[in-house]
């Protein structure tokens, strides 16, 4: 009896690599723009988008920065079930959607950030994805 198998883990990467800008906006308006969630290996893995902890001020080592304030990383923590009932998150003047599902092998999922200019001034928000299945 002949028994194999192979290890590996989930591969991704998040594009755009560099910041994404909103740029300044008349208020009441609305500017999206589209992060794309790549699947680079061979297993399927679900995802989240959730409000992430500050991080006072410091840009971490591994992430996307996002110009006009949201901030998206990898996470390596437990995903919680609610968070795959939502379709959209909505923090401050930002909206993700879709802010869960899955992604097959070698596929991708574009996710949109619409940024709703509200009153006058900056609006921060931290955001981190967290992948699951790695």
């Amino acid at each position: 009896v002949s028994v194999s198998a192979k290890a590996v883990f989930s591969k991704y990467n998040v594009q755009p690599a560099s910041p994404m800008d909103f740029g300044a906006m008349i208020k009441g308006t609305k500017k999206s723009q589209v992060l794309i969630l790549e699947n680079k290996g061979m297993l399927a893995f679900r995802f989240s988008i959730c409000q992430a902890p500050s991080l006072e001020g410091k840009r971490p080592e591994h992430g996307l920065l996002l110009a006009r304030g949201v901030q998206v990383m990898a996470a390596r923590h437990q995903l919680l079930l609610a968070l795959f009932l939502q379709a959209q998150l909505t923090l401050g003047m930002f909206t993700v959607s879709p802010c869960s599902g899955s992604v097959a092998p070698w596929g991708q999922q574009k996710i949109t950030v619409d940024c709703n200019a509200g009153p006058e001034g900056k609006c921060e928000e931290q955001l981190s994805i967290d992948v699951s299945g790695r």
